[in-house]
């Protein structure tokens, strides 16, 4: 008799059991029957001893059920049916029926996950899902520099961040000690892991992956987590719940309090809220992104995880480079598809870092280290000029590997208006003609809804028309010193623009309006601009006193020559000098600038504004203004608006008491052909004027600017002249050729006229040299 035949008469045995265990009554024929139709069964069982997948293209034609669950599971043998979550994951029908039916064992286990997922997120809480979240084993990588293979944790085994930072082969996650014996690092790797890699392999992923525990869960409480790439199942994404609808919209109104991370400088939009600059949108990708990483385009959750997950761990620590190894073990989620991810990560944070999004700003980087792979670093740059874009550039081409702490004071709101004569102004007064000055501006924007560029006047004819308007539609007359305040509000807006308003564009003067803006509080940098200047130009090669008088792009190489002859040859050349030098062509290019571009260039001015510096001997002005950290100047007439309007304590500790006042609009013309000493006789007799109480004390030291004479500079910077448009600063910013680029706040459309804007351009700029 054959082994089939003796499991048969087993089989039937047990199968003719009532069920108090009583043997049936039945005939010999019907018992001869039915181990027949048993057999026949068997027989067929063991010709579909492996079922497949049916999941087309899955090319485990062995499934083996990793759950483990049900009594009855089919481990590596047969069950009716395979549930398919990746090409080396699947699980039996019976762990599936063990989970999903109500008289099962699991089924309590799976109803409790369900309500918490429903609670948290938004996708369907599929028993896949379930399984994905719950069930799958995690994989984990040896930290050996020597191995770096991949294991498969046992079931119960909770991955962390801290084992997947220590984690070797063999090692008895328990008591975190080694098993003793062989070599495990020597033990093969699972075949599944090669198959990850393969770029077929994720579009057979069935769910995309949710991290657990990703530090940017309270960054993003205000979110579906699995619409933002993580789990709805961590206590880490619980949305706000059993908090009435009030407190609910109060949190996602504040800003998210990390630990290390300013409250104002966030990575992300929240929901509902007016635009930030520098932010993404965490559950959308952008189109840049789209480009880099098409295969994202239909699902883009992991890429959303990722991301998320990067910028979150550089936003909470931005003074050190974020690498690869600092973000690999924050990475938690079930399955082989955190082999993707961790493999996934890496092209993620070269893009970012290349676009600017981390990795950027002071950064110590060790000369063999560089922030992206060996592939970028065959280029050479030249970059002219060494302001904030040309530095920033430098900087950040730099820690590429491309050849080539700071106190802050908050400033607060307060400002009195001094008049000639020491008087300080009624804060109602000045609140009132504010309130005037601000409805004049919105009129202008209502104005200029409907207007093209021919239609265009200057700011100044269009502020005068409207006041004069409602002067007389009103019958309201403004006292003398209500009409000197106004003066006053007009002098900052001419600081604002860089220039007198009358050869401002109405129609274009805030265009950057438009675009979000930085949030936070306006602070003043202590030590001065020059500590950034200076760390950003560390370790870069700068050559000073070599002004560049041609650039030939004609060739297969870009030709640089100087003013001493040197010609200087590299693949990219980026040119950083203001808009005032491009204008008075100041370098000749060859070919020439596109039609475009000069058309471009010389739309927008090239404003002037002057700054005097004062350090006096004590701070003569701290009993008047009370501890305020600026004061204004009341002008005593039109003709003298914009001379010395507001005066800054750029020492609020005290130590050194300086003063710093602006020279803006006409009066830029008034001291253009003054010494430095009349210009300091001129501001000390304003000054006297206000404090006319007590006497100010001669300075020990002052200082005044001269960029409009400074023939490397000629400006302050830019503004939408009348009859231009804020495109100009798009054009200006275009490369020619993918060999010539253009750096500087006249190239940034959305923060031009800063130094913040300078920076940002040279680092977008970066990224472009760093792409090509």
């Amino acid at each position: 008799m054959s082994t089939g035949r003796v499991r048969t008469k087993k089989k039937s045995s047990s199968l003719d059991q009532s069920p108090d265990n009583l043997p049936l009554r039945s005939s010999g024929r019907q018992v001869k029957k039915k181990a027949a139709e048993v057999a026949e069964e068997e027989e067929d069982a063991s010709e579909k001893k492996y079922r497949k997948c049916e999941k087309a293209g899955c090319t485990a034609t062995c499934p083996v059920c990793f759950a483990s669950a049900a009594e009855r599971c089919a481990k590596n043998g047969y069950t009716s049916r395979w549930y398919h979550l990746s090409c080396g994951e699947h699980f039996c029908n019976e762990c599936f029926d063990h989970y999903y039916r109500s008289h099962k064992d699991g089924y309590e286990k799976y109803t409790a996950w369900k309500r918490i997922w429903t609670s948290n997120g938004k996708s369907e809480p599929s028993p896949k899902a379930f399984m994905a979240d719950q069930q799958l084993p995690y994989w984990v990588q040896c930290t050996k520099p020597e191995c770096g293979k991949w294991r498969q944790l046992t079931k119960e085994i909770q991955l962390t961040s801290q084992i997947a930072k220590t984690y070797r082969c063999g090692m008895k996650l328990n008591n975190s000690t080694k098993i003793e014996g062989s070599d495990q690092c020597s033990m093969p790797e699972d075949l599944r892991v090669a198959e990850v890699s393969d770029h077929w392999w994720y579009s057979m992923l069935i769910l995309p992956p949710l991290l657990k525990d990703s530090v940017a869960a309270p960054l993003l409480s205000a979110y579906y987590p699995d619409c933002v790439g993580m789990s709805p199942s961590c206590t880490s994404t619980n949305r706000l719940l059993g908090e009435s609808n009030a407190v609910k919209l109060e949190h996602i109104k504040s800003t998210p309090n990390i630990a290390g991370m300013n409250r104002y400088f966030q990575p992300f939009y929240q929901p509902n809220e007016c635009g930030k600059a520098l932010c993404v949108r965490p559950d959308v990708m952008e189109l840049d992104e789209l480009y880099e990483f098409p295969e994202y385009s239909r699902d883009p959750t992991m890429y959303l995880a990722l991301r998320n997950l990067i910028l979150s761990l550089w936003y909470t620590n931005c003074k050190e480079a974020l690498t690869s190894h600092k973000c690999t073990h924050r990475i938690i989620v079930r399955g082989l598809v955190r082999i993707r991810c961790v493999q996934e990560m890496e092209r993620i944070l070269y893009f970012m870092a290349r676009k600017g999004l981390i990795n950027t700003g002071i950064l110590s980087v060790s000369p063999d280290q560089h922030l992206l792979p060996k592939e970028y670093h065959n280029k050479s740059v030249i970059i002219v000029g060494a302001g904030p874009a040309g530095l920033a550039a430098a900087r950040q081409l730099h820690n590429f590997g491309i050849k080539l702490g700071i106190k802050m004071h908050k400033l607060g709101e307060r400002c009195d208006l001094i008049q000639e004569g020491g008087r300080i102004t009624d804060p109602t007064i000045d609140k009132r003609m504010d309130f005037h000055f601000n409805a004049i501006l919105d009129v202008v924007s209502e104005w200029r809804k409907d207007k093209t560029q021919h239609q265009d006047v200057t700011l100044g004819e269009k502020i005068q028309e409207i006041y004069k308007a409602f002067i007389q539609e009103s019958g309201i007359q403004f006292s003398d010193l209500e009409e000197k305040v106004l003066q006053f509000h007009l002098s900052n807006l001419e600081y604002a623009c860089g220039s007198d308003l009358h050869q401002v564009s109405a129609r274009s003067w805030d265009h950057n309006e438009f675009f979000a803006q930085f949030a936070g509080d306006h602070t003043l940098l202590t030590p001065g601009y020059s500590t950034i200047i200076d760390k950003l130009a560390e370790g870069v090669d700068i050559r000073l006193k070599l002004p560049v008088h041609s650039i030939d792009y004609s060739g297969e190489e870009v030709q640089v020559t100087t003013a001493d002859g040197t010609v200087w040859t590299a693949q990219k050349v980026l040119v950083t000098v203001p808009l005032a030098l491009l204008q008075k062509n100041a370098i000749q290019f060859n070919p020439p600038l596109p039609e475009r571009k000069m058309k471009a260039i010389n739309s927008l001015g090239a404003g002037v504004i002057e700054k005097v510096a004062l350090q006096f001997p004590y701070r003569f002005w701290d009993s008047k203004i009370q501890g305020a950290d600026f004061f204004g100047h009341v002008p005593p007439s039109s003709s003298k608006r914009g001379l010395f309007s507001v005066f800054y304590d750029m020492d609020p500790q005290g130590k050194y008491s300086v003063l710093m006042s602006v020279v803006t609009g006409d009066a830029v013309t008034t001291i253009k052909n003054l010494d430095d000493k009349q210009v300091l006789q001129l501001c000390m007799t304003v000054l006297r004027e206000l404090f006319k109480e007590q006497e100010v004390p001669d300075p020990v030291k002052y200082f005044v600017t001269r960029w409009n004479k400074d023939p490397w500079i000629q400006m302050a910077y830019s503004f939408v002249k009348t009859g231009g448009s804020g495109e100009a600063y798009d054009v200006i910013a275009e490369d020619i050729q993918g060999t010539i680029f253009f750096a500087g706040e006249a190239t940034n459309r959305h923060f031009p006229q800063t130094v913040t804007g300078a920076y940002l351009s040279g680092v977008r700029e970066a990224s472009k040299i760093a792409a090509f």
